[in-house]
C-alpha cells in the first residue's frame, strides 16, 4: 500500500503552459484537491491583465498571500504562474515542504495555445511580458521541469511516479 500524498504542489510557468490542465490531472493522479491559482486573483488584478496590462509586484502580493494560504492548509496542487524566484520564495515562506513543477515550452508553441484558448481573460499580447519576467527555478529549487510538447497523459504519470518516488 503506498503512502498518502501529503506535499502541497504548485504547478507553474507562463500562460498558456498549460498548468490548470495538467495540474488538475496530477491532482487527480496524487489524489490531492486541485486549486487554480488564477481563481484567487483579486478582480482588479483580473480586470488589468484582462485590458492587456501586465501585473506587477504590488499587485501580485495579495494574490501570492492567497495562494500561499492554499499551500499551506496542507496536500494540494495549485496551478500558479511563479515566474520570479521572490514570488516561489514567497510560496515556499507559507509552505515549506513545496514541490514544484514548472512547464517549459517554446515560445511559438505557448503563443499558438494561447491563440486556440477563446474567453481566457489572459490575451496572448501578454506573453512577451510573461516570458521576459520568467526567472526559470535554480536547481537548489529542486523543480521538476516537464516538455509542454509532451502529451499531457505522458507528463502527469511521469510526475505523479517521480513525486510518489520522493
Amino acid at each position: 500500500m503506498s503512502m498518502p500524498f501529503t506535499s502541497p504542489v504548485v504547478v507553474m510557468g507562463v500562460s498558456g503552459s498549460g498548468k490548470s490542465t495538467v495540474g488538475a490531472s496530477l491532482a487527480d493522479a496524487l489524489g490531492v484537491p486541485f486549486v487554480d491559482g488564477d481563481a484567487l486573483h483579486p478582480a482588479a488584478n483580473v480586470a488589468k491583465m484582462a485590458a492587456g496590462i501586465p501585473l506587477d509586484d504590488a499587485d501580485r502580493a495579495p494574490w501570492l498571500d492567497a495562494v500561499g494560504a492554499v499551500l499551506a492548509a496542507g496536500p494540494v496542487v495549485v496551478a500558479c504562474s511563479a515566474l520570479k524566484r521572490t514570488y516561489r520564495d514567497r510560496l515556499r515562506a507559507a509552505a515549506p515542504e513545496l514541490r514544484l513543477v514548472f512547464l517549459d515550452g517554446s515560445p511559438a508553441l505557448l503563443a499558438s495555445r494561447m491563440g486556440a484558448r477563446p474567453g481566457h481573460f489572459m490575451p496572448a499580447s501578454l506573453l512577451d511580458s510573461q516570458l521576459a519576467a520568467l526567472e526559470r527555478p535554480a536547481p537548489d529549487e529542486h523543480a521538476i521541469t516537464a516538455d509542454i510538447a509532451t502529451p499531457v497523459a505522458e507528463i502527469v504519470a511521469s510526475l505523479a511516479e517521480r513525486m510518489s518516488d520522493a
